[in-house]
């Protein structure tokens, strides 16, 4: 993102396990159609994202979040020229499940109803977990996210709906999606999967679309770009993990990488061995480890 203007940070903290996190500042960037395991909780700082979710466009501001429940499509990029500025945090559906048991009343598989929230307190309050973790402030970190995840659950709070397979669309888009992982690397036309699975293309189509919010080959990249990222978090290389996911080559990966998860799958790995170097204790000297952070952001 040299000379661009745009710069971004994904990283996590190993005393906030099952948290993502993310500081950003794009302009250009697009964010194509794809789902998060976790919860997106986006703080904006300055400018304006828009993100189709549900059946359109949705605008966030400066003194917003964007909320987005996991496994839920949805896309992103800027809503004015001068792009937008944030702080996110993405809990595992666990974190969030467990601060909801303790501190709302909520019944069922917590969530949030509404895909914008207007609350300047609580986007200080992302800002400020982000701010902890950087400063390896573990007790703020986790009470600031605690605080925060509260905050929003009982603003913007209830209980997610249950998806049941019932209808015979729904069993053969869900068939469709087993056989897309199992053949990631080399899956099938459309033809040739709706014939292995009884049905017309067109009609794979429409089930797939509507049980997972997006056409076969959209979710296909969503899902090996997941897989890349387990690939990668256990040490695979990028350019082996884009072989094993079924991309081209590296060049591929890293498009299709940046434009969901929003940093190359390089510096998405790095990250992901300094918490482990840190978990292992082997620290750097501060004078070395706050000179490759200055780098990395």
């Amino acid at each position: 993102m040299a000379g661009t203007g745009e710069r971004a940070r994904h990283w996590q903290y190993a005393e906030l396990p099952g948290v993502d996190l993310l500081r950003a500042r794009y302009i250009r960037k697009t964010f194509v159609r794809h789902t998060h395991e976790h919860f997106v909780i986006a703080a904006i700082a300055d400018g304006v994202e828009v993100f189709h979710h549900g059946g359109g466009d949705v605008y966030a501001g400066a003194g917003t979040l964007a909320l987005v429940n996991p496994e839920t499509p949805h896309t992103g990029r800027a809503g004015v020229p001068e792009g937008w500025r944030y702080g996110a945090v993405y809990p595992s559906p666990e974190v969030v499940a467990e601060i909801a048991a303790e501190t709302t009343a909520i019944r069922g598989t917590p969530g949030f109803v509404q895909p914008v929230l207007d609350d300047p307190y609580a986007v200080g309050l992302v800002h400020q977990v982000l701010r902890a973790a950087d400063e390896g402030n573990a007790l703020a970190a986790d009470t600031l996210l605690r605080v925060a995840v509260t905050r929003l659950l009982r603003l913007n709070g209830g209980a997610l709906p249950q998806r049941e397979v019932r209808t015979a669309g729904a069993r053969i888009a869900a068939r469709a999606r087993e056989a897309l992982e199992q053949r990631m690397a080399e899956p099938p036309t459309l033809e040739a999967l709706a014939r292995d699975l009884g049905t017309g293309p067109f009609a794979l189509l429409r089930a797939f679309r509507e049980a997972y919010g997006m056409p076969p080959h959209t979710w296909l990249t969503d899902a090996r770009v997941r897989r890349a990222r387990r690939l990668l978090d256990a040490g695979t290389a990028p350019a082996e993990a884009a072989a094993e996911v079924g991309f081209t080559d590296q060049p591929h990966l890293n498009r299709h990488f940046s434009r969901i998860v929003g940093v190359p799958p390089g510096a998405y790995q790095r990250e992901r061995k300094n918490v482990q170097d840190t978990a292992h204790g082997l620290h750097l000297p501060s004078d070395v480890w706050q000179n490759r952070q200055r780098r990395q952001t």
